[in-house]
């Protein structure tokens, strides 16, 4: 959904409350956990935020807050607390116009040093896709890591055809929820960094 203006909370509540029982718009649900499926574009974004366990447990709650999409041009909407099955609308405001781009949360990872989810799109998204957030410790040096792992392509005729932007749009907001984890760990580490 493509709007002048950002959409009101009611909006994106019945937007939710339509897609309850809607499919997934890629066939390959829960890839991000391992292979990623061909012809799709991938995307890998990692940087350190923070070190200890206090930094750990504060990012841990930072996702739970859906604080990675604390950014100027993002809002997000959850239907609920993290878990599996829960949709959540994230509307970006992209060259003067909002976005709105409804997803479900495949799997929640919840592990002694790690946490994240992975969520994947619905019909009502302008990509088609899946995209994993996630926070490890490492046991041997302490940091604390933050990282995206996606894979996508576009789905609306718009994002098609405004590929390049659309791709220009993804690496904008995997940097700044990068940086929105960060503060929101209120600590500083490296600078976001592209792996493979």
């Amino acid at each position: 959904m493509i709007s002048a203006r950002l959409p009101t909370t009611e909006t994106i509540h019945k937007l939710l409350g339509e897609r309850s029982t809607t499919e997934f718009s890629y066939p390959y649900v829960g890839a991000t956990r391992e292979v990623m499926p061909d012809g799709y574009n991938v995307d890998r974004r990692s940087a350190i935020i923070g070190r200890g366990v206090a930094d750990f447990e504060r990012a841990k709650q930072s996702i739970r807050d859906w604080a990675l999409f604390d950014l100027p041009w993002v809002r997000a909407f959850p239907g609920s607390e993290l878990a599996p099955g829960v949709l959540v609308a994230v509307v970006a405001r992209i060259f003067g116009l909002w976005w709105t781009n409804v997803s479900r949360v495949v799997y929640v990872v919840d592990e002694a040093e790690r946490f994240g989810f992975a969520y994947g799109t619905l019909d009502l998204h302008a990509e088609s896709g899946e995209e994993l957030f996630e926070i490890e410790r490492s046991c041997q040096t302490d940091e604390v890591r933050f990282r995206i792992v996606a894979f996508s392509k576009p789905r609306h005729p718009l994002a098609k055809f405004g590929y390049p932007m659309s791709r220009a749009a993804q690496r904008r907001f995997a940097i700044g929820s990068i940086e929105a984890m960060r503060r929101a760990s209120n600590r500083e580490g490296e600078h976001p960094s592209e792996g493979s």
